[in-house]
């Protein structure tokens, strides 16, 4: 997207890429874009984009991820200062807030333990029948030129205990930053 993220008037470009990045170019008098900030998310993005959203006053880029969760990054400050010895007082409008978000967040959670005991009623039943659930997966395998491997990136919409890996070749596993798996090597049976 292109959005005025900044306030100076000039559009900056907005990128979500597939690794989780979020950056903001600017073109500040040359052909070539100048990456200004980038925040990294843990799942790719699907979507971007740049409005005034939550706070009037206050822009913000909007990103949607592969799994469904919508990221906001805001110029409202996080942080006020008080003077000295004073006490930070939250305005009228931003208790009512807080009080709505509680209130459907406790709505949420008896929802949550209902559908629980449904389950587990419905699973001890002699008529139960289970079944694996259906979800998509998102899977890529890149040849990286620069160091010549190639980069397996899975996403589905729930988490992943275990990935198993089987070649008729030797390959070598290379760990990487954004990594958090176990690796674990076996060789096996010919037959």
């Amino acid at each position: 997207d292109s959005f005025d993220i900044l306030g100076d008037g000039v559009k900056e470009l907005l990128v979500g890429r597939d690794d989780g990045m979020i950056e903001i170019y600017t073109f500040e008098g040359t052909d070539e874009p100048v990456l200004r900030h980038d925040y990294a998310l843990s799942e790719s993005i699907a979507s971007i984009q740049g409005g005034c959203v939550g706070k009037d006053g206050y822009d913000e880029i909007l990103a949607a991820t592969y799994s469904g969760w919508l990221t906001g990054l805001t110029t409202e400050p996080v942080h006020r200062e008080g003077g000295s010895g004073e006490e930070l007082k939250l305005s009228q409008e931003m208790q009512n807030k807080i009080s709505s978000l509680r209130n459907e967040l406790e709505h949420l959670q008896m929802k949550v333990l209902q559908e629980r005991e449904k389950y587990q009623q419905s699973s001890q039943s002699s008529t139960a029948v289970s079944s694996v659930p259906a979800f998509s997966v998102n899977e890529k395998f890149t040849l990286n030129k620069d160091d010549a491997s190639y980069s397996l990136i899975l996403e589905v919409q729930t988490a992943i205990d275990n990935v198993l890996v089987q070649s008729d070749v030797p390959i070598d596993l290379l760990d990487v930053d954004k990594n958090s798996a176990v690796v674990s090597f076996s060789s096996c049976d010919s037959e």
